[in-house]
């Protein structure tokens, strides 16, 4: 172990590496609600843990397709993001650097699996409606643009 910012303890193990994808078709991006603490009930892109061995780019494919049942091409990294959950009391819970892809879809209709109550294509306009994790309506948005600029 070793001490925080703030001189308390945290665990070795953090940050977890991580990866997620922003997978559009037509106007509209693939949502998640997520199913359980500490972001139940919250949307976000789907997602999850880097296995050992994995890239990052596979790890973004593989949760796309075991949350959705959605197939992606993915086209480039369009973010690093840090995702940091503290307790009431400021002590860190998680940590998690992930990395966010961009990409079109290319089969399957959203359906939601493992730790999701629901998936499903939101047309980007409604997006801001839907409440997100910290974070996930710019890197939309910047997911989008380059998605859109075919890079």
């Amino acid at each position: 172990m070793s001490a925080d910012r703030n001189g308390g303890r945290r665990p070795q193990s953090w940050p977890r590496a991580a990866a997620s994808a922003a997978v559009f078709r037509g106007g509209a991006v693939l949502l998640v609600e997520r199913g359980k603490p500490p972001a139940g009930g919250v949307w976000s892109l789907p997602g999850g843990h880097i296995e050992p061995g994995e890239t990052a780019r596979e790890a973004a494919r593989r949760e796309v397709a075991e949350e959705t049942g959605v197939t992606a091409e993915l086209l480039g990294l369009a973010d690093v993001h840090d995702v940091i959950i503290r307790d009431a009391a400021g002590a860190l819970t998680a940590h998690y650097l992930l990395a966010v892809f961009y990409g079109r879809w290319l089969a399957g209709e959203p359906m939601a699996a493992t730790d999701c109550r629901d998936a499903r294509f939101v047309a980007l306009g409604d997006v801001g409606s839907y409440p997100l994790t910290p974070g996930a309506q710019r890197i939309i948005e910047t997911a989008h643009r380059l998605t859109e600029a075919g890079r």
